[in-house]
């Protein structure tokens, strides 16, 4: 177990890939953080299970929300933040509004920097952070102009907070899935999209959230120590 003795938040971990992310993370030892907006029931369920604490919070409102997170680690620390929670959606550049770009941004870049600049005081030294991103800031796809450029403007977050941390021994890193079998991916696409993905992939199938959360778990233990700045394409060979 090799995050014993660890605390670590994960946003957006009662779903998806957050889901396993707190899965996994728990069974390398780790005491687990995680917020949720909506799914009370599946939240508290997943909590109960695996001994983790759940905490509701909105990203749309990020000055109450990201206080709200970290205040269970306020008099300890802790070690491993995990940016997961986002919003996607598809809409033609023609038809997009700036409410639309606000709420996207806020969602997706605005929570997780003010989240980085809220755990910096209260990560232990050699801590780890790790964002999610998305393999479509490299694949873009038509109606995707919001979503990438929030997620390509996390990547840069990423970057320059691994090099503002780095003397502190704090690593900073980005993951990007591929098709990863999630509600988001299948309710964005159709079955015969999904198809073509897997015909795309290396190892021809979808990715599972298991996956994803292995390549977060190890960035998130001892091994990973000389790794930062990096963005990790967890794709099963989509782009290679």
């Amino acid at each position: 177990m090799t995050l014993t003795g660890k605390t670590a938040i994960v946003t957006g971990g009662s779903r998806g890939i957050g889901r396993a992310v707190v899965q996994r993370l728990t069974a390398d030892g780790a005491r687990v953080i995680f917020t949720y907006r909506a799914s009370k029931a599946a939240a508290e369920e997943l909590a109960d299970e695996l001994g983790a604490t759940a905490v509701q919070c909105d990203q749309a409102d990020p000055a109450t929300a990201v206080p709200a997170v970290f205040d269970s680690v306020r008099n300890d620390g802790f070690d491993i933040l995990v940016n997961n929670a986002a919003v996607s959606g598809s809409q033609p550049i023609a038809e997009l509004t700036a409410d639309d770009f606000d709420r996207m941004m806020t969602i997706n870049v605005k929570f997780s920097l003010l989240a980085i600049r809220e755990a910096i005081p209260l990560l232990r030294d050699g801590g780890r952070i790790i964002n999610l991103s998305t393999l479509n800031t490299v694949v873009p796809a038509p109606g995707l102009a919001l979503y990438c450029a929030s997620k390509a403007a996390l990547e840069q977050v990423t970057a320059v907070a691994a090099r503002e941390l780095g003397g502190r021994g704090i690593t900073v890193n980005t993951v990007s899935p591929g098709a990863t079998d999630t509600d988001m991916l299948r309710g964005a696409n159709t079955p015969e999209g999904l198809t073509q993905s897997v015909a795309f992939t290396a190892l021809q199938r979808l990715g599972q959230p298991a996956d994803v959360a292995a390549v977060i778990a190890f960035l998130a233990g001892p091994d990973a120590a000389w790794v930062t700045g990096q963005n990790i394409r967890a794709s099963g060979g989509l782009l290679v």
